[in-house]
């Protein structure tokens, strides 16, 4: 063979080379694409069910968590009213109790020295006031000066208003009706205990005090009363989710056995330095105390304003090795292919589907695992 045959022959040969290089990288991607599809009898095809995408409306969803605590608006943290050792307790916590129902007895030197005073006061005043009412007829009568008898009618006045402050001060410390008619009626009083009384109908919730311990006033804690139908759940969300949260949202607050709903009414103006989160009170009512304060609890926030854009089943996304999302998608040749998605926030059982998906393409929602499963065989 001639240098001239061989040079052609090696030429040919280059160009045929060329010629396939430059056509088998799309032959081998088609190949591999149809050899990823995952391919289904028809008998196993009766165990897929598909969903077609669809542009859908809903409400967000934010799933977080709470603790409960008492409605600050009907809960009270009782300072003991006056000093003096506890002599008796007459509730224990959960007891049920009504406004001004008694807690606690306290032989207390200020009760009776409040007793003393109003007692005091009273007999200053009638005095007062029956001179002045004289001076009054004498001044009619030129028996006295007008100087004198306006005199008169100011003592009668300055003594009336000790009388009633002596009155009030009485009432504040929760004096019995009963002894505080007595003292007004001159009948001795026998008793000098003090009573505790409720300031609220509730639960006591907390006792903070003891039999023979000394109580001062306006520092001791005695009680904490409140009232349980209604509870507060400090929830917390994130800044990327303060624009879907508004007051008046709905919410359900679920404990270890029981969901029950709540309203959003009330959002936190400032950021917690600690958890970079925002503080949302969730109202709860509370049939037969049912939440506890400082219990742990889930709470579910649904946006009152509507949104739109695409949800899936969660049944249809699964993770790939990477934990990245996927669904499968139905193909023209019959068979399932993967396809990636940016999944966004969760509404009840769907997902919001940010991107990777397109109205009217059919997913695998039910049997996606098997699917899977075939593929990996």
């Amino acid at each position: 063979m001639t240098n001239r045959n061989v040079h052609a022959g090696l030429a040919a040969a280059l160009a045929a080379v060329l010629l396939i290089a430059g056509c088998s990288p799309k032959s081998d991607n088609n190949q591999a694409a149809a050899a990823n599809n995952v391919k289904l009898t028809p008998e196993q095809r009766r165990n897929i069910k598909l969903y077609t995408v669809a542009q859908s409306k809903f409400r967000k969803t934010f799933d977080t968590t709470g603790v409960v605590d008492f409605d600050n608006d009907q809960a009270t943290i009782m300072l003991a009213p006056f000093s003096g050792p506890v002599s008796r307790l007459l509730v224990s916590p959960g007891d049920q109790v009504k406004k001004g129902d008694p807690l606690a007895m306290v032989s207390s030197p200020d009760y009776a020295a409040a007793l003393g005073t109003y007692r005091k006061t009273l007999a200053a005043a009638s005095n007062a006031r029956r001179l002045a009412d004289v001076d009054k007829d004498l001044l009619e009568h030129q028996g006295v000066s007008r100087r004198e008898a306006d005199q008169a009618q100011s003592d009668a006045a300055g003594a009336e208003g000790d009388r009633d402050a002596a009155l009030q001060a009485l009432l504040a410390l929760g004096v019995d009706p009963s002894i505080i008619k007595n003292v007004e009626a001159g009948k001795p009083t026998t008793s000098a205990e003090g009573v505790i009384r409720a300031p609220i109908s509730g639960t006591v919730v907390e006792k903070n005090i003891t039999p023979g311990q000394l109580l001062q006033a306006g520092t001791t804690p005695v009680f904490t009363v409140a009232d349980l139908s209604k509870v507060w759940v400090m929830a917390h969300i994130f800044d990327t989710d303060l624009a879907s949260v508004h007051t008046g949202d709905l919410a359900e607050v679920t404990g270890t056995s029981k969901t029950l709903p709540g309203t959003v009414d009330n959002i936190a103006a400032e950021v917690d330095p600690n958890t970079r989160s925002i503080a949302v009170r969730v109202v709860v009512n509370n049939p037969g105390d049912y939440l506890k304060k400082q219990m742990y609890v889930g709470v579910r926030i649904r946006d009152r304003q509507e949104s739109q854009g695409l949800l899936v089943p969660v049944s249809a996304v699964l993770r790939d090795d990477e934990n990245l999302p996927f669904v499968y998608v139905t193909q023209s040749d019959g068979g399932f292919a993967r396809q990636r998605v940016t999944v966004g926030s969760r509404t009840g059982d769907q997902y919001v589907i940010a991107d990777g998906l397109r109205t009217g393409q059919q997913i695998v929602v039910d049997g996606a695992i098997f699917v899977q499963f075939m593929q990996q065989q």
